[in-house]
């Protein structure tokens, strides 16, 4: 490379890391003003569901449709829709006026969100094609990285009472207005694949014939299960347990932001699958230990040793991928990225979910619980506020399917739980809590403990593959111009 195509390097990959951190500031932001948008606009947990969702199978959906089309449109194009999904995105939810329009913001944002890695993962490799690993573990930084820096500043505002939902929302605004600062008007280079000379066909041909890429993509959803899964649990399993969540975030994507980072020294001295074999099995002993510890030390210590199992997973798959096979380019990028994503948020995250309101729900003591809705009903009858009246019809609801069944009703009795505790009225809001919160901290390291079984199919599938590398010689790359 001359001067200035290093410097040009430089400046792209800069922006592709602003990039990234409009997405994790984003993917936190539109997580943490739920509860606010639903108070807000009255809206019921399904609507909210569906605002939430569209952060996951949003950015799946994005990444399905342009992955395939970035060696025709081009990496600088695909770069300037998601620019647009998240200036778009972002000004509508801040000035929608209902469901709907929540709803259309949160979709567009979120396949801005996948916009970005269909066009920059490629766009890293494309860029350092010796050190592609490393490069896109440190490009990965700034997904945890952005979230610290989301979480810090949302808290802050929070602290100074300036926590409004929009004045949230803005911040996606500020990495975004960077990102198009550097990356709009900048000159990308071709694709990798491109610059190799290989077509479209061939793209697909190597995404879908190469047994080892179906490997990955059937462990892709797994890494991304344990990864993201648990990750957006912990929070609010250890707040229930009585837990600053958001620090507790803050510190499990500070300690991931750090470690990617520094992916340089531990991918030489491991290997990549030496590394995602290392990942699996520490995964497996942090999960273990967010199950047996609910909250103080000791589940500081295991959410720690879980940051260190996930923090290496997604980009290292995406590196393998790009290294041993290299002709599926920015497809198998993307397909990656889709498997992961889409897995997560049709499957692990409704699951478990429902494995924590379960057990949850039998954590719930009867008696308490009863005789709680019992006075809610009386308390609140004469409160105007409407989060006192959602509280009082969700506790004289429970209450009467208490006496017809003689068992407290689940989910309903834990929304009711949540309705009491989010009208804000003194000792009962408190109480309600009181009974709620172990019951949730319970269910919640229950599901932790669902997601072990993927650990321990992860540590077979890698550790077969650092096995079959040893015996090879080491772990070595493919070049883009052999044939599949």
């Amino acid at each position: 490379m001359t001067a200035t195509d290093s410097a040009d390097a430089r400046r792209l990959f800069i922006g592709a890391c602003f990039a990234l951190i409009a997405t994790s500031v984003a993917f936190a932001t539109v997580g943490a003003v739920m509860l606010a948008l639903k108070r807000d606009f009255v809206l019921t947990n399904q609507q909210v569901g569906w605002i939430g969702g569209a952060a996951l199978w949003g950015f799946a959906v994005s990444q399905l449709i342009f992955a395939p089309l970035c060696d025709t449109l081009g990496m600088r194009f695909l770069v300037r829709l998601a620019w647009l999904g998240h200036m778009v995105g972002t000004l509508v939810m801040i000035l929608a006026s209902g469901f709907w329009l929540l709803f259309a913001g949160a979709l567009v944002i979120a396949m801005g969100n996948g916009l970005v890695e269909a066009a920059c993962n490629p766009l890293v490799a494309t860029l350092y094609p010796d050190d592609k690993t490393v490069k896109l573990n440190q490009f990965h930084v700034w997904f945890p990285g952005g979230i610290v820096l989301g979480g810090l500043a949302a808290y802050s505002l929070d602290t100074a009472g300036l926590g409004a939902w929009q004045v949230k929302l803005v911040l996606i605004l500020i990495p975004t207005l960077i990102y198009g600062v550097l990356l709009l008007r900048q000159p990308f280079p071709a694709t990798e694949g491109v610059a190799a000379g290989v077509g479209v066909g061939e793209t697909f041909k190597a995404a879908f014939t190469t047994p080892l890429m179906w490997v990955m993509l059937i462990a892709m959803a797994m890494t991304a299960s344990v990864e993201l899964g648990p990750n957006r649990w912990v929070p609010a399993v250890l707040e229930a347990g009585g837990m600053p969540g958001i620090l507790v975030l803050v510190w499990i994507s500070g300690l991931m932001a750090v470690l990617r980072f520094k992916a340089g020294p531990v991918v030489r001295r491991l290997s990549p699958t030496g590394i995602l074999l290392s990942s699996a099995i520490l995964s497996a002993l942090g999960l273990l230990g967010l199950y047996q510890w609910g909250s103080g030390i000791m589940a500081y210590a295991a959410a720690t040793v879980f940051a260190v199992g996930v923090c290496y997973f997604w980009p290292t798959m995406l590196g393998v991928v790009s290294e041993r096979v290299p002709r599926s380019g920015a497809l198998g990028l993307g397909l990656m990225g889709t498997v992961g994503m889409a897995t997560v948020g049709l499957i692990t995250a409704p699951q478990m979910g429902r494995v924590a309101d379960t057990y949850a729900h039998e954590r719930l003591p009867v008696a308490e619980s009863v005789d709680l809705f019992a006075r809610a009903e009386t308390e609140l009858a004469d409160m105007e506020k409407p989060d006192a009246m959602a509280a009082l019809a969700a506790a004289a609801l429970v209450g009467r399917e208490h006496a017809a069944t003689g068992d407290l009703p689940s989910p309903a009795t834990a929304n009711a739980l949540r309705a009491v505790i989010g009208a804000d009225v003194g000792d009962l809001s408190r109480e309600a809590g009181a009974i709620l919160g172990p019951a949730d901290n319970f269910g919640g390291r229950v599901s932790f403990l669902y997601v072990v079984p993927l650990c321990l199919l992860l540590t077979l599938i890698f550790g077969t593959m650092y096995l079959r590398d040893r015996r090879a010689g080491g772990y070595r790359k493919r070049d883009i111009g052999a044939s599949v």
